[in-house]
């Protein structure tokens, strides 16, 4: 007996069950294989690749027909990035197809100038099999019902451009085409719908032309004339109240910052006006022409936009970003004009690479800079447009600040001979324009330029900027400066900056952020705490007990009341005072010393400020001793609301009170406000997430008490569980009533707060006939707006109670256009 036949009876055949199984496996990973690299760079042409790969495909038909179908039609919310880059992606679609499996229309999201190559493939396959191509068209058409129907708006745009170019393969019939496109141009007529819904559906039939429009033009003119006559007449009857709100630039020059609907309609009427002639998209099929036009179509079934619901999550409106035109490349390749339709392609495919890669910032600045047709386009400056167009990008960039700072770094190192010069000069030109930029945008260049500055040894050419100190230090420009040398500081230390600062920037140099300690030495003998700050010290360096430091502390004169009986009524700022600061001067070594200390302690903070005033004198004392230093004030701010000692009202209040007034327009008291909403906001999530699950345990218990029949035990016990999940749910519901509560309250403190303060500044302009646009009205009106557009979703819910309240009628026109604005968003 031979040892193979030995050994395969051994392992009873499990030998060629494995063969077997594997050989699937190899088949989808071959088919996978070719199907990814079809269009990139090799020693024959794209024209042979394409028709050796449908060769290929089209003999693997027979057999794995169901395989590449899947191949082509992976759901997309199962891509997170392409399989080429990570193996995480083989994971992450196990439960949809077989492993490895990659679509065409999922590679043409991923890599969007390949979308024309794939679109070609499927128009060789069809041609050799009609029957495919059928079943190719009906999977697809699935895919975009469901994608629609899961809000995923995002990606049914790549599905409809897919569908589009498969027009020009000879695959879909043009007149099925366009009757989708007037079906989504219908929705334009819907009643009591919001704008929105409107906006996407004719966004989507706009970017597609750029593809298709020649085509649908050729074989149904006179249908086309009509749906584009359809979609400008809703575009001029669109409400466009929310625009002023998402500009980054109030101005309009040196480019119109222009609304994306308006802006693509105008590229679109320029392309028609061209005859469709568009020169930047890639376009295999042509040189098959032969081949594809001899191929049977297929039209697209009836396709009807599922309905609105009132759930439904469309995507927000923007506007185009705009920063270079061809004046600002002068040396080689020109620029496409603003209304050209190739600035449009190239701006969708270099956000597209961003929107794939960006969780790789090498990988990202890679493909970014390997972007075919290169040649023919001033490649560094629509890179650093895109950027800075998604990075000031509002209400909220598409990824986090620091991805846009590490891509930009990363790309400089890539190409150091020309693209620091590139965002050098989109620096300056962004320095230049501050007085008429939108300050939630100057905050992400502030946050942006430090970050970078300190990747590049802090060296800037500082003198350029000297403009900035002959003006107003309030003006924007020089606070410009003055916090992004902050930010620097944050990121260094305060003797390098003042090293690398010329000495004439004095004035904008940050303090050196040393601890102010009032009590600090005998000199501060008469003031009123200073003996008791003696003791205080000692007990706590003596490890005295919460009980022993409060004895000490009852012996603190209370300056609000002259008669010591009635102390219990009224906080004693004074008490405040002296712990907090005596506290605060023994931590103030570091971070780590100042949250250790004031978690050892809170229970004796919370005491000492259990009312509204003492809350608001504690972090009064707290910015005493830590003026120099907002970066220290903002963490220990924090640490003192998750340990509860205050509220995030009483922070608010703080923040808009008369003691804060001289530092109302610097950046790090914008930053506590929003950590202070969204700490807010996450406590209330946490809560409604405990709620739901208690409720989903609930009805578990409830299923399986039915389900458990007769079983009178296991009734006792699952009527033992729903009452304590009941009691349970109860608990949570009230907890969630007073969270929400608590949440509202935040918000109208914050709403009122800003509505005080710009009605006394209109009103006392008013009086003295001065124009009401200082620096401070415009940061603290653009201010508001940021509080809407960054907490849009939570503030959408009590609006009713904004409108009845705040937001009325009476209000002067110029606060409550604001607020016009923000309802405007989801009109």
């Amino acid at each position: 007996m031979s040892r193979r036949r030995h050994s395969d009876e051994n392992d009873g055949g499990q030998a060629h069950k494995r063969r077997r199984t594997s050989e699937p496996i190899e088949i989808e990973d071959r088919l996978e294989s070719l199907i990814c690299r079809v269009g990139e760079k090799s020693t024959s042409s794209l024209e042979s690749n394409l028709e050796g790969l449908a060769g290929v495909l089209e003999a693997d038909l027979p057999n794995y027909k169901s395989k590449i179908l899947r191949i082509l039609c992976t759901v997309y919310v199962h891509t997170s990035s392409h399989p080429l880059i990570s193996n995480k992606f083989c994971k992450c679609v196990l439960c949809v197809c077989s492993r490895h499996m990659l679509s065409f229309v999922d590679s043409a999201r991923l890599l969007p100038e390949k979308l024309t190559v794939y679109t070609t493939l499927v128009g060789l396959l069809n041609a050799r099999n009609y029957n495919f191509g059928g079943e190719f068209v009906e999977a697809m058409i699935r895919q975009l019902k469901e994608t629609l129907k899961n809000n995923l708006y995002s990606e049914a745009v790549y599905l409809v451009r897919f569908l589009s170019d498969l027009v020009n393969c000879h695959v879909i019939a043009a007149p099925s085409m366009v009757a989708m496109f007037e079906n989504f141009v219908s929705v334009t007529q819907e009643e009591d719908v919001p704008q929105v819904r409107s906006d996407w559906f004719v966004y989507v039939v706009l970017s597609c032309l750029p593809w298709v429009g020649k085509e649908l033009y050729e074989k149904k003119d006179v249908e086309m004339d009509r749906l584009l006559s359809q979609i400008e007449g809703y575009l001029k009857r669109r409400v466009k109240t929310h625009v002023p709100m998402l500009q980054v630039w109030t101005a309009d020059k040196p480019h119109p910052q222009e609304e994306y609907l308006d802006c693509l309609w105008a590229q679109i009427q320029k392309l028609k006006k061209d005859r469709w002639q568009e020169r930047h998209i890639l376009r295999p099929y042509i040189a098959f022409d032969s081949v594809l036009c001899e191929a049977l179509q297929h039209n697209l079934p009836p396709f009807t936009p599922p309905g609105h619901m009132p759930d439904a999550q469309y995507p927000m409106p923007r506007v185009i970003f705009r920063m270079f035109d061809y004046t600002d490349a002068p040396e080689g390749p020109v620029m496409p004009g603003s209304h050209s339709v190739e600035r449009f392609v190239i701006e969708e495919n270099l956000h597209c690479i961003i929107k794939t890669h960006w969780k790789e910032r090498k990988t990202c600045a890679a493909q970014l800079l390997s972007y075919p047709g290169k040649n023919k386009i001033p490649l560094n400056y629509h890179i650093v447009e895109v950027i800075f167009g998604e990075l000031f990008q509002l209400p909220s960039p598409p990824h986090i600040d620091v991805m846009y700072t590490t891509l930009l770094i990363e790309l400089c190192k890539l190409q150091p001979g020309s693209l620091p010069q590139v965002l050098a000069q989109a620096t300056e030109m962004l320095y230049m324009r501050l007085d008429t930029m939108n300050t939630t945008c100057i905050d992400r260049l502030i946050n942006w330029f430090a970050h970078h500055l300190s990747n590049f040894q802090f060296r800037w050419s500082w003198d350029d900027w000297a403009d900035c100190l002959t003006v107003d230090l309030e003006k924007p420009k020089p606070k410009f400066v003055k916090e992004v040398l902050e930010k620097c500081m944050r990121l260094s230390y305060h003797q390098r900056i003042v090293d690398i600062v010329p000495p004439t920037f004095s004035a904008l140099i940050p303090a050196d952020p040393i601890f102010t300690y009032k009590y600090v030495d005998e000199s501060a003998s008469s003031l009123p705490g200073y003996p008791m700050s003696i003791t205080v010290s000692n007990a706590i360096k003596n490890r005295a007990s919460n009980e022993e430091i409060l004895t000490v502390l009852k012996e603190v004169p209370n300056p609000n009341q002259e008669d010591d009986d009635d102390e219990g009524e009224s906080f004693n700022p004074l008490k405040i005072d002296v712990f907090l600061q005596t506290l605060l001067n023994l931590a103030a070594k570091s971070f780590s010393h100042s949250f250790s200390a004031l978690g050892k302690f809170h229970e004796i903070l919370k005491t000492l400020a259990n009312s509204d005033e003492g809350k608001l004198h504690l972090l009064k004392v707290l910015y005493e001793v830590w003026r120099n230093h907002p970066q220290m004030i903002a963490v220990l701010v924090d640490k003192l609301i998750r340990t509860q000692v205050v509220d995030c009202a009483a922070v608010a209040n703080w923040l808009f009170s008369q003691d804060m007034a001289h530092e109302f327009t610097r950046l790090f008291i914008w930053e506590i406000l929003h950590s202070t909403i969204r700490k807010m906001n996450k406590h209330v999530q946490k809560i409604q997430k405990e709620l739901e699950e208690a409720k989903d345990k609930l009805e578990k218990q409830q299923h399986k008490r039915r389900d458990s029949g007769d079983d009178e035990d296991m009734d006792k016990n699952s009527e033992d569980e729903e009452g304590q999940l009941e009691e349970q749910i109860e608990r949570l519901q009230e907890k969630v009533e007073s969270a929400q509560s608590e949440q509202k309250n935040l918000f109208l403190v914050i709403f009122q707060r800003f509505i005080m303060l710009l009605t006394e500044h209109l009103v006392r302009c008013e009086t003295g006939s001065v124009d009401i646009s200082t620096p401070w009205y415009k940061s603290c009106i653009e201010r508001l707006q940021q509080i809407f557009l960054m907490h849009h979703a939570t503030i959408q819910q009590y609006m009713g109670t904004l409108e009845n309240l705040l937001f009325t009628a009476e209000l002067d026109h110029h606060i409550l256009a604001v607020y016009q604005q923000f309802c405007a968003l989801q009109l």
